[in-house]
């Protein structure tokens, strides 16, 4: 059974930054696409981020130019560096495999963002 573990969130003033991790268990990391997804609340969860095996990423419109996804496949772990926040990033964030997400989601890890 495929385990994800996400870190890294918190509560952070507009303008600042965060680093998300994920940390993922068995044997599907290095070979798959992983992403980050969020989901705001009273919102669906959204795809955030992508990093395929190997190395190209992919981000939604909205975070371009301020976040990073990057994976460390050595430590089956992938990040989101997060800067320039702002309070419509607020969300609980969710790593899986992209671009189909697995069945099974981790707890995520809260992101608010103040203004």
């Amino acid at each position: 059974q495929v385990q994800l573990v996400e870190s890294g969130g918190g509560l952070v003033q507009s303008g600042g930054s965060l680093r998300l991790s994920c940390a993922a268990s068995g044997s599907i990391f290095s070979t798959r696409t992983m992403a980050w997804y969020r989901q705001a609340p009273g919102k669906q969860r959204e795809w955030v981020a992508s990093i395929d095996s190997g190395g190209s990423t992919y981000y939604t419109d909205s975070v371009k130019g301020r976040f990073t996804i990057s994976r460390d496949n050595g430590k089956n772990t992938v990040y989101l560096q997060m800067n320039s926040l702002k309070p419509e990033d607020t969300a609980v964030y969710y790593c899986n495999t992209g671009p189909l997400p697995l069945d099974s989601w981790g707890q995520g890890t809260q992101v608010t963002v103040s203004s």
